[in-house]
């Protein structure tokens, strides 16, 4: 049984993505929306840790919050993929469940 686990807190105000990605599985699927999203670019102190989990878990950030936050796609973490909402909607429906990380 895979879980889609979604984090909305910044990773630099929270330790809600560490947390989330230390209890992901093989299988699962983490999405970075709202805040979260800064998890998923390049150059901060996690992105070591991000794109070391991106082989055996799924890692997306939200397109419009993305956008919203002026972060470049092309300033994401390798292995970390951007999703719209139809995206977002047809994860929810591939997981068995899904988990907030608040």
């Amino acid at each position: 049984m895979s879980t889609l686990h979604t984090v909305n807190k910044s990773p630099f105000s929270t330790q809600s993505l560490l947390s989330c990605l230390n209890h992901a599985k093989d299988g699962d699927a983490v999405l970075m929306i709202e805040d979260g999203v800064y998890g998923g670019a390049k150059g901060t102190g996690l992105a070591d840790v991000v794109a070391g989990k991106a082989g055996s878990v799924s890692i997306f950030v939200l397109e419009g919050d993305i956008a919203a936050r002026g972060i470049d796609p092309s300033r994401l973490i390798e292995g970390v993929t951007a999703v719209d909402y139809v995206g977002f909607v047809g994860l929810a429906a591939e997981h068995d469940r899904t988990q907030a990380w608040l």
